[in-house]
């Protein structure tokens, strides 16, 4: 189990209000899904630390009209890029992506999408997309840039959450 005082140093920039918002719900979180070694959590943390900016955001800042008829994402209804904008530590987007999360989470995500806003929900939102996207096999390889792709779609961000990463392993080791 990770503390608050490891979440703190691991991620120094969040403040001390989302450290106890979000210590617990990350533990919760890591048991339910795998994510259950130093190696695996150091790598989530990072990711997460990384995606949510310290834990500030776990709404996606822009409008998510950039979403809009995105077929890929299942965005075929009007008004769904930004229903569907990204939500949670690790950006929950598109109709089909809270499809499947709402009903991996037994959360009715179609009718009410800001509850991956809510701590247990953002964090267990990230636990799923991990689990489902084989992040614990990448992180236990130590493949953090194809971990990176994998989350982000690319290297967006690569040398903080590289930083991240790093302090997590000091951290947890």
């Amino acid at each position: 189990m990770i503390t608050a005082t490891d979440l703190h140093a691991i991620l120094p920039a969040a403040t001390g209000g989302n450290i106890d918002r979000f210590w617990q719900p990350l533990n919760d979180a890591m048991d339910e899904f795998g994510i259950n070694t130093p190696v695996r959590q150091a790598a989530f943390l990072a990711q997460i630390g990384h995606e949510s900016g310290s834990l500030r955001y776990v709404r996606e800042l822009a409008t998510g009209g950039a979403y809009e008829g995105r077929v890929d994402l299942g965005n075929i209804e009007p008004g769904d890029g930004i229903k569907f904008k990204g939500r949670g530590l690790i950006q929950i987007t598109g109709r089909v992506n809270y499809v499947a999360c709402g009903l991996a989470l037994g959360e009715d995500l179609m009718a009410t999408p800001e509850l991956l806003e809510l701590p247990e929900l953002a964090a267990r939102s990230a636990g799923w997309f991990w689990s489902t996207h084989g992040c614990n096999e990448l992180a236990d390889a130590g493949n953090f840039q194809k971990l990176t792709k994998r989350i982000n779609g690319g290297l967006n961000g690569l040398t903080d959450r590289m930083a991240i990463w790093e302090r997590a392993k000091e951290q947890l080791a």
